[in-house]
């Protein structure tokens, strides 16, 4: 997925998984990617002297890698991020180690957030080079209580918010036979102890000061790291170059507005510099910030107003919305596609632009309108 060619518009991409990170957004040739070809397995790029970029496969059909940073230090190394927990990762890791670390330890895990890309194997590198773990408090905690919850049986209350937002009992028969507490087989133990990082946060890595910003929306606090001598921005996945991150609802906070904190968000990449090099979690390096996040939210301002535009015909379930926000087969990603639709709805309900209600079967429709014009008809 991250992989199309830049020239690639928004009805040419097909490879988009939707929930898992996203669609596809065009423009792309208004971003400037400055180097030639990737790390492949086991190898590493310099980005700048001392920050190294690895690639890292993943088994989640159309997001094929993910992008990790090493960054050194006098010691040792900083490590952004780790992949997901497999035999095979961890052999390609001790390949790195051996041939690309210079016989130095990695000292210090950073991980943006806690997705099991991005944190699942924290725990065995953690173990690996006691190295301590450092996260926002918010990443940590839910990685951490996610990794913990496993019954063998789909809650109650989850299934209730499924059918709430209109899944079909062949949609709750897929759920149930899909498990719950699925998390904690994409990654390895999540250590019990953590250096805790935070908005505004200035750190120490390699000689060089890397300011955090907290962004919001994809994960709930979810840390980039900004180096102004370097001018280079680790962005995670909250902003990538070729596809939109997902932004969803789920059972946890069934009134949640991540998208609300997601475009929020942005303000606090705003006094980056426009040349500034975006190292981003999937997808290829890139200069182009500020245009790229004048995309994403082009992207959503289109999709919000495709909504709109609907609910003015009728009403709508979430299950209903979410043609107008997919143009591929999500039967596979009806969850993930779901938790999306519902973000946006949400959003839309927050602007006053549409009102909930319950229909006969006791499922969530949406109207256009807001409260107090409905009421005065």
């Amino acid at each position: 997925m991250s992989d199309a060619p830049a020239s690639q518009d928004l009805a040419a991409q097909t490879k988009d998984v939707p929930g898992i990170d996203g669609t596809p957004v065009s423009d792309q040739g208004s971003l400037t990617y400055p180097f030639d070809g990737r790390p492949g397995d086991g190898e590493v790029m310099q980005m700048r002297p001392g920050v190294l970029w690895l690639r890292m496969p993943l088994p989640i059909p159309g997001l094929d890698f993910i992008n990790l940073w090493l960054i050194e230090e006098a010691g040792g190394w900083t490590l952004v991020d780790t992949g997901v927990k497999s035999s095979k990762l961890q052999k390609i890791w001790d390949e790195v180690v051996a041939r690309h670390l210079k016989g130095k330890p990695i000292t210090r895990i950073l991980c943006t957030h806690f997705h099991p890309d991005h944190i699942g194997l924290a725990g065995w590198l953690q173990q690996k080079f006691d190295a301590p773990l450092w996260m926002t408090l918010g990443e940590w905690t839910f990685g951490r209580m996610l990794a913990l919850e496993e019954t063998p049986d789909v809650p109650d209350e989850v299934i209730s918010f499924y059918q709430r937002i209109g899944f079909n009992e062949d949609l709750i028969a897929a759920l149930k036979a899909r498990g719950y507490g699925n998390f904690s087989k994409a990654v390895t133990p999540i250590p019990r102890h953590f250096h805790r990082i935070s908005e505004g946060d200035v750190i120490r890595i390699g000689g060089h000061d890397w300011r955090v910003i907290v962004g919001n929306g994809h994960s709930p606090e979810h840390a980039c790291l900004f180096n102004a001598e370097l001018n280079l921005l680790i962005s995670g996945d909250q902003v990538l170059p070729r596809i939109s991150p997902h932004i969803g609802v789920y059972p946890g906070e069934p009134e949640a507005r991540p998208l609300t904190q997601y475009l929020d968000s942005f303000a606090k990449f705003a006094d980056l510099p426009a040349d500034v090099l975006v190292l981003p979690a999937h997808g290829d390096p890139f200069i182009g910030l500020h245009v790229r996040v004048a995309m994403l939210q082009r992207h959503h301002e289109t999709r919000l107003d495709a909504i709109v535009a609907a609910l003015q015909q009728r009403p709508h379930t979430v299950i209903e919305t979410l043609p107008l926000l997919f143009r591929r087969d999500i039967k596979d990603h009806m969850t993930l596609a779901a938790g999306e639709a519902l973000a946006h709805l949400h959003h839309l309900m927050h602007q006053g632009r549409v009102v909930r209600h319950r229909n006969a079967a006791g499922v969530f429709e949406f109207s256009h309108g807001n409260a107090e014009a409905q009421a005065a008809q």
